[in-house]
């Protein structure tokens, strides 16, 4: 059975060239199967175009395939990389698209044959669908630091300015009297943490094991009950909260919730840190399969190598992402405050058990949720 929801996504694909460091919007496509895919791989500029091919390295295109809330970094991080890799290389230029949509829709995409060069996303069962499909080296996690994973994030709660519901922490979201807001489990990474950052919870909280969860289970059977709307991707989550002003309480990531305080819902929203919440690594690989063909694998590992610089790893940190410098998390105490934290991994098992367990057709998810 299938671990991905098999369903047409949308791609927001911005360009951004080191000649000018400034992002063009280029065009956003419905993708459905092989069809779409080649229209996006056709629709790109002529310029885009003339650097797909393995002679041409002094016009370098590459395609950053993303999920949903991390384009505000890789929007800023695509400048700094085009600028630094021209210095280092005179004569050569880089151009990095961007594409952005829920994780899993994501790797479906590229599973499909969706060309990018680069996948960054916020679950490792998306990139094990790539290595499965032969798109990804087995030894992604060996090729970069860390295993691969520049910078981590949790889940945290976003409420109305003041807490007017007082929602201090997982337990208040299956009150009778709150209303949830976040993404589709089945189609957004983001929304499986979310799932999973309330579910660990209630294990710790209640004093259970993944063997023996009935009180865990009621939980989240009525946290679920609570959820309003379930959309497709984390920042179409926000949007809802935000700007539909549907809920009291979004689940969302570290970072979007900072965003959403300092920028579009300033002075709307606030933060509630949960007592215990869950660890998000967000691992990165070079799609070799299209690199290798397209001679721009060494400008693709440059490009994720660049991810671990120290002014990646500031941006990280300015973005509310946590970085894996421990003295760059360290200098942003203040925003990145010291957290309570599990690995899904570490309590529930491989990624491939936890997707078996919770979220494929017909497992825990589907089984505990009133799905609108």
């Amino acid at each position: 059975m299938s671990k991905t929801a098999k369903e047409p996504v949308s791609h927001n694909v911005t360009t951004y060239d080191s000649s000018n460091n400034k992002g063009v919007q280029m065009r956003t496509l419905g993708l459905s199967g092989l069809l779409g895919v080649a229209l996006l791989a056709t629709g790109c500029s002529s310029n885009e175009a003339k650097t797909n091919t393995a002679g041409d390295q002094k016009n370098i295109g590459l395609l950053n395939v993303s999920y949903d809330v991390s384009r505000d970094f890789y929007k800023d991080y695509n400048s700094l990389f085009s600028e630094d890799y021209q210095k280092k290389n005179p004569g050569s230029k880089v151009m990095v698209n961007q594409s952005h949509g829920g994780s899993s829709k994501q790797a479906l995409s590229v599973a499909n044959g969706l060309q990018a060069d680069v996948v960054t996303f916020n679950q490792e069962s998306d990139m094990n669908l790539l290595v499965e499909k032969g798109l990804v080296s087995d030894k992604w996690r060996e090729a970069l630091p860390n295993k691969a994973v520049p910078y981590t994030s949790t889940m945290v709660l976003l409420v109305r300015n003041g807490n007017p519901k007082n929602i201090k922490d997982w337990s208040d979201l299956a009150r009778n009297d709150i209303k949830v807001v976040m993404p589709n489990p089945k189609t957004s990474g983001t929304a499986r943490y979310a799932f999973l950052g309330a579910y660990g919870y209630g294990l710790h909280h209640f004093n259970e094991s993944p063997e023996s969860h009935v009180k865990t289970d009621n939980f989240i059977k009525n946290m679920l009950a609570n959820v309003v709307t379930y959309d497709n991707g984390a920042r179409a989550a926000t949007t809802s909260f935000t700007q539909r002003g549907l809920g009291d309480v979004l689940i969302t990531t570290e970072n979007e919730a900072h965003l959403a305080t300092k920028d579009f819902a300033k002075g709307q929203v606030d933060i509630v840190y949960p007592s215990y919440s869950v660890l998000i690594n967000n691992p990165v690989a070079v799609v070799t399969a299209v690199t290798d063909k397209a001679g721009k694998t060494e400008a693709a590992t440059a490009y994720l190598k660049g991810l671990w610089d120290t002014p990646a790893q500031e941006l990280m940190a300015q973005m509310y992402m946590r970085p894996s410098n421990e003295q760059i998390l360290a200098a942003h105490k203040d925003t990145l405050p010291a957290i309570n934290t599990f690995e899904p991994v570490s309590v529930l098992g491989p990624w491939d058990q936890i997707m078996d367990t919770f979220f494929v057709d017909g497992a825990r998810f589907d089984q505990l949720a009133r799905v609108k």
